[in-house]
């Protein structure tokens, strides 16, 4: 009998460990994007508080390059190996109903990277000042100009004494260095999550991140009276121990995972692990676009004096909230699906399951990345502006802010394209293909930094996250012979034409709410600007909504119900 026909009528058969995956998946999705939403929330609480008691400037530098040498081991490492290799070849396994396998390749994978993570932390925590100086060059006094020059020049001080550094660099060493232990832990945590997604389960993916940040706000609130700065790197350490080690492990013996420490020994050359291996090393060894974007930018803003820096990590940190809320939350929800129906090869069904995951993304990122360019300043007014943080430090964050906005949508499709080959268990295209596009990224930040400063290295990320955006959609239309082109083509004109006429009325209520706002005796900024955020976000919304009913747009569908029932609800 084929798999995709019912018995006959002596009773429904019970559902397959597929069809429990689909199932899981469209409920997933909901809880990641609520839970995302929760932790990017906090984000901003934690942004707030770092704005408010730091403002924009020096202090907020030194901290966002802190992150330079541990974003780059986690991304390329950790995020990158574990997205591409571990989940599809134990979802691989799982399918195939070879559920101890599966926990042998993860109890050997878990115990590997985490020693390899190790190994990293020691290096990173040894060359800290020669990786800052690579990674920030604008705090160095009298390093030369080119990677190639910058790189013999650091070897050469390295040989022959200290490499001299400003009081920036100094203090960016010792911040770096208490955040490098922390990526022992994301790791740890990523290969446990993936056990989690890879049977459906959600929940150490939802909370991780919001523990988190719960940590970097106690240092920002408690800690950082007594260490200033460096109180938020402790707490971003606490953070990252009970999110992504305790909860997570706790989560794997509730969700009846298994490790088994005497696979990682007799185990280590499974023909499992070793296709993990072979899927990861294109990740560690290529330079993608969407894991060193955002290092590359830091490093180019760094000579810029003081505040520059922090004004593009913050508009950054703003791009990703309807990127992490819709793209993120759909992609991860999707992956383990993906990765299962390309190891049953019905290559169809994953040809339609990764055109609905696009289309769902571009619905609700187009007009996201549209509004942002129009509310720009009174979203940074609302979320930054207090304290330290003055009038002209939003204004420089709102214009960075409009040029990462353009890209939002490019972002956003790409996570679900480059899904769609770690799905296939082919990680080389997307990695080379992320390289070539890094390396055009590159020439673009030096070109467009002295026309527009640093809203010109905002710019070069959108231009290149489209190009590498639009290159994977046509590398995998050709792998699937085929994305539903012409639904897809379709909804991609409706959507446009919706997100236009939203964005007409949108312009419109912000005008006239500024002239309304500017005539009441409200003082706070905040309040001003949650009055007009508010007011516009409601047009906005039901603009957008009224053009996809006259549109009978395929994609509002998921959303109506969940609309009917939330109406019903407060009815």
């Amino acid at each position: 009998m084929p798999t995709n026909q019912k018995p006959p009528s002596g009773g429904d058969a019970p559902p397959t460990e597929l069809e429990k995956m689909q199932e899981r998946s469209k409920g997933a999705a909901g809880l990641l994007m609520v839970s995302i939403l929760l932790s990017r929330l906090l984000g901003f609480v934690r942004d707030r508080i770092i704005a408010h008691q730091f403002g924009q400037g020096f202090h907020t530098d030194v901290y966002n390059a802190a992150f330079s040498i541990p974003d780059l081991f986690f991304f390329l490492i950790a995020g990158g190996a574990i997205s591409s290799a571990f989940i599809p070849v134990f979802t691989d396994y799982f399918s195939q109903s070879k559920e101890r396998e599966a926990w042998h390749i993860f109890s050997v994978i878990l115990v590997g990277m985490s020693l390899l993570m190790t190994l990293l932390t020691i290096l990173g925590f040894v060359f800290t000042p020669q990786l800052v100086a690579l990674m920030n060059p604008g705090y160095i006094p009298n390093m030369p100009h080119g990677f190639i020059a910058s790189l013999g020049w650091i070897v050469e001080h390295t040989l022959h004494g200290p490499i001299p550094v400003s009081q920036k660099a100094a203090e960016t060493i010792v911040l770096s260095r208490i955040l490098l232990p922390a990526q022992i832990c994301f790791m740890i945590g990523s290969v446990v999550i993936g056990t989690h997604n890879a049977r459906g389960y959600f929940l150490g993916q939802a909370w991780g991140p919001i523990i988190y940040n719960f940590g970097i706000i106690f240092g920002g609130l408690v800690l950082s009276r007594s260490l200033g700065i460096a109180g938020l790197c402790w707490g971003g350490l606490l953070g990252a121990i009970a999110g992504n080690v305790l909860l997570q492990l706790f989560l794997l013996v509730k969700y009846d995972g298994r490790f088994f420490a005497h696979a990682v020994i007799r185990h280590r050359k499974h023909p499992g692990v070793k296709q993990v291996i072979r899927l990861m090393l294109p990740v560690v060894f290529g330079l993608s676009l969407p894991y060193v974007s955002t290092i590359i930018g830091r490093g180019f803003a760094s000579d810029m004096g003081d505040g520059p820096q922090s004004a593009y990590m913050n508009a950054n940190r703003l791009m990703q909230l309807p990127l992490g809320i819709f793209a993120q939350s759909t992609a991860m929800a999707l992956f383990p699906l993906m990765s299962a129906l390309a190891a049953q090869k019905k290559f169809e069904e994953l040809q339609k399951t990764v055109c609905r995951g696009v289309r769902q993304i571009l619905f609700l990122t187009v007009p996201s990345s549209a509004l942002m360019i129009v509310l720009a300043l009174p979203i940074v007014q609302l979320l930054l502006q207090s304290g330290k943080f003055l009038e002209k430090d939003s204004q420089q964050t709102a214009q960075v802010l409009v040029w990462f906005s353009v890209g939002i949508f490019a972002w956003s499709a790409h996570a679900i394209l480059t899904r769609g080959f770690y799905a296939l268990q082919e990680t080389w295209l997307p990695v080379a293909v992320g390289t070539l596009v890094t390396v055009i990224f590159i020439p673009l930040n030096i070109w467009l930094k002295p026309r527009l400063g640093v809203s010109g290295l905002a710019l070069a990320t959108s231009i290149a996250a489209t190009v590498h955006m639009t290159s994977m959609l046509v590398l995998l239309h050709r792998r699937l012979k085929g994305l539903d082109d012409v639904v897809l083509a379709a909804s991609c004109i409706k959507i446009l034409l919706a997100t236009a006429i939203t964005t007409l009325f949108c312009k419109i209520t912000l005008e006239a709410m500024n002239r309304i706002i500017s005539h009441l005796p409200i003082h706070s900024v905040f309040f001003q600007k949650l009055a007009v955020l508010g007011v516009c976000a409601s047009v906005s919304g039901v603009t957008y909504i009224a053009c996809a009913l006259l549109l009978r747009m395929e994609e509002f569908k998921p959303h109506r119900a969940k609309l009917k029932r939330l109406v019903k609800r407060f009815a």
